[in-house]
Parts: C-alpha cells; sequence; structure tokens
C-alpha cells in the first residue's frame, strides 16, 4: 500500500482553525470530535498509520416537490444535521479503497470505469460512476484510502445514498481537485453516478440539498443551472419539531416502481410533444385527458396530475415559509403527502397489499396530530419513510406510538442543518 507523496496536511482538533470550522458545523462538539477519532482510528486499522484530511456530507429532507424533480419541476429541500464523516488521504497506487463502518470495503480500480451490471445497486457503483464524472469532465481522479462513519439514519428517509455519493465526490474533489469543482457540479455528477451506475433514474434533488446545503427551493426547469433560492426553516421557531418514522421495507427492490413515475410522466409529455412535463402548460395536459388516458392509461394521467399540483403547492410552501405562517405551510404539507397517495400512487404497492406501513403511519399520524401538525410521505415512497411536523411538546407521545407500532428505532428527530458537502479545517488553515 503506497502512500502519495503529494502534501497531505495532518488534522489537529486542538488548533484554532480546526475549532472555529467545528463549531460552525456541529452542535455538540465533543460528540463531533468523537466521530471524528472513530474515523481516524478506522483509517489507520484498515489502511495503515499516516497523515489523513476530514470531509463531510449531510442527509437531507424533502419539504415539498415529491417526484417532481426528474421533471424538471419545483423542489423544496433542507440539508440535516446528521452527516457521514470520512477520513481520507489520497495513495500513488490507482485504486480507490472505501470502508464503511459496519459494512466492508470497496475497491474500485480506476483503469477501467466503465458501468459493470454486477456493481448495480450497490455502493461500488457509486464510487466508480463518481471516479468517472470527474474524468469526463476533465478533473483529475486518483487512488484514496478513505474510511467513512455515518449518522445518518437508513430508512430514515434523509437520503443516506445521496450524502454517500456527495462524500465521495467531495473526497475527490478535495484530493485532487484543490476543491475546485463548485457544489452545484459535485451534485450533478453524484447524480449521474446513481442514474448511470446504480440505475437509479432519480433526479437532481437530493445530491443538490445534500451537496449545498440550508433550506433551499429549487426550480429544475433547467437542470444543469437549477435556480436555487435560500429560505428560512422556521420549524423551531413555529415550536415544531420535524421528524421521521421509518416503517419498515427496503428500497433495493423497488427501482422499477420509482423509475415508472418518471417514465409515465415523460410519456404524457412526450404525447403532448414535450421531453419532460414542465415543457406541457397544464391547460393543454387538461384539454387532452381524453386522448392520454386511451394512451397513456388512467395511472400516468393521476401522476401527471400530481405533477401540476405539487408544483404549484412547492410555490405556496416557500411564500409560507418567507412570511412566517405555519398554519398555511402546514397545511400545503399535508396537502402534498395526500396528492402522493392519491395521485402519484407512491405510498402502497399493488403486489404486496398486507405491507402498507407508510399508509397506516401516515393514518395514525393524521389521528395523532389532527390540525396541530403535519404529515405526508418522505422521498421516493412506496416503502419506508414518513414525515412528520409534530407540537415539541407532543413529540415523547408520537414516538412512544410510533414506536410501539412500528419498532423501537423508528423514530428520528431532524434538525436542519446549514453546511453541505464540506471538508473540515486541517491543520496549517
Amino acid at each position: 500500500m503506497a502512500i502519495c507523496t503529494q502534501p497531505v496536511r495532518r488534522l489537529s482538533l486542538d488548533r484554532p482553525a480546526a475549532s472555529r470550522r467545528l463549531a460552525e458545523v456541529y452542535a455538540d462538539q465533543e460528540q463531533a470530535k468523537r466521530r471524528i477519532r472513530l474515523a481516524a482510528q478506522g483509517l489507520h486499522r484498515h489502511f495503515g498509520e499516516g497523515p489523513f484530511r476530514l470531509f463531510r456530507a449531510p442527509g437531507r429532507a424533502e419539504l415539498g416537490g415529491n417526484h417532481t424533480d426528474h421533471n424538471r419541476g419545483l423542489g423544496l429541500a433542507a440539508s440535516v444535521g446528521a452527516d457521514i464523516l470520512a477520513a481520507a488521504r489520497p495513495t500513488d497506487e490507482p485504486v480507490i479503497r472505501l470502508h464503511s463502518q459496519g459494512y466492508y470495503t470497496d475497491v474500485i480500480e480506476l483503469a477501467d470505469l466503465s458501468p459493470r451490471e454486477g456493481e448495480r445497486n450497490h455502493s461500488a457503483s457509486l464510487i466508480r460512476g463518481i471516479a468517472a464524472g470527474f474524468r469526463r469532465r476533465g478533473l483529475p481522479v486518483g487512488g484514496m484510502d478513505v474510511y467513512t462513519v455515518s449518522e445518518v439514519p437508513r430508512g430514515a428517509g434523509v437520503s443516506s445514498s445521496a450524502a454517500f455519493e456527495v462524500l465521495v465526490a467531495g473526497v475527490l474533489n478535495g484530493l485532487y481537485n484543490a476543491g475546485g469543482a463548485d457544489p452545484l457540479t459535485i451534485a450533478q455528477i453524484a447524480q449521474e453516478a446513481e442514474n448511470r451506475y446504480f440505475g437509479k433514474p432519480c433526479g437532481i434533488l437530493d445530491q443538490a440539498a445534500c451537496s449545498l446545503g440550508g433550506c433551499m427551493a429549487l426550480d429544475f426547469e433547467s437542470p444543469a443551472s437549477p435556480r436555487i433560492v435560500r429560505l428560512p426553516a422556521r420549524f423551531a421557531e413555529w415550536g415544531l419539531r420535524l421528524c421521521a418514522v421509518d416503517t419498515g421495507g427496503s428500497h433495493s427492490d423497488l427501482t422499477e416502481e420509482f423509475a415508472a413515475c418518471r417514465a409515465e410522466m415523460e410519456e404524457v409529455a412526450r404525447l403532448l410533444g414535450g421531453r419532460a412535463l414542465r415543457d406541457v402548460p397544464q391547460e393543454r395536459f387538461e384539454r387532452a385527458l381524453p386522448v392520454l388516458r386511451k394512451e397513456a392509461g388512467d395511472r400516468a394521467v393521476l401522476r401527471a396530475l400530481h405533477f401540476y399540483e405539487e408544483n404549484r403547492r412547492v410555490e405556496l410552501q416557500c411564500r409560507a415559509l418567507e412570511r412566517g405562517d405555519a398554519a398555511s405551510f402546514l397545511r400545503l404539507v399535508t396537502a402534498s403527502g395526500r396528492s402522493s397517495q392519491n395521485l402519484l400512487q407512491n405510498v402502497t404497492l399493488t403486489q404486496t397489499p398486507r405491507e402498507q406501513g407508510i399508509a397506516l403511519a401516515l393514518a395514525l399520524s393524521e389521528r395523532f396530530l389532527g390540525e396541530t401538525g403535519a404529515w405526508r410521505v418522505q422521498g421516493s415512497g412506496f416503502a419506508g419513510t414518513i414525515q412528520a411536523y409534530v407540537p415539541a411538546g407532543r413529540v415523547p407521545a408520537y414516538q412512544e406510538q410510533m414506536e410501539a407500532v412500528f419498532g423501537p428505532s423508528c423514530f428520528h428527530e431532524l434538525s436542519v442543518g446549514e453546511t453541505g458537502g464540506a471538508e473540515l479545517a486541517a491543520d496549517g488553515e
């Protein structure tokens, strides 16, 4: 194992620059330092002693715009405080070795970065795809040893996959490109890897939120350069807590279900002369309903209707955040959830009628919260997680009810983070 001879800074948590950076990113600096030491120890244990650099990428919460980004619609998202940390160093060998705590080591040889069928749906495909994305852009790529420690809960709907992608891209950007790729380019590279290598035809909302950080509205009319507006996340000010409930079930076999949402929307657009629904005015869509039912089918029509209505809701959610209108924001969140359930139809699977965890969690949340909160499916849907806005004083009771039904580890309270993917301070900075 050859350590690269190019300059590598040694991280010191006690230096003023490092302390300031940790204070900017983490509310609990001592907990952050413990996780950093775990990452450093893991790197040394798996790949040998030596200096290293530290990187992080947060998870994200989708606040509005369910399944709209892939048809060039509007989205509302926020990065969360939970993140993935990586201790990393470059090496002279043209190989990326990445070990995730509690899992296994992925080994990617850089000589051949073409997609591999056997890697689809596995983390190795994402690493390979990200390296290929840098190379396609003429950006340097080299070998590296990486050890990751994650507090982004899998199954909590905060997109651990996008956080992982942004992290790997951030490490390559820091080690070999002096941080020259901007956050949006990092998000684009990450999305391409998930589309082309992992095999999931997602939009770019998740990767953009993880890479840029904070609460933001995104307009994907031009996916290569989306319009981004920063917004205040007023939930704590309103006395609310943003919560996620993992109802169980894996997304590993649901790529086709996810892909069908995009494909059916695009089929409706194609029949009306567009490539994505953003190309087609809603009035033209509604005039063509009799033909669309026959040519694309009713489910595709319903999903297209969700797209148009969801875009409008995102606009209204943004206005509610800007003016501090909690009641309107909560109504729109719940309306989004009902549209996902009734029109988009990404809450239950017809082939597994006995398993309807998301629908059950939504129903229980409605009974518990009533007019005091809001609830919706979180992320891609079909299995996994719901999102709820719960009054602070009622969080313990809500958690107790959800855990009684879905298990003791199902509940997660999320905080909005202001920092996206980043390298943390090192000696000499």
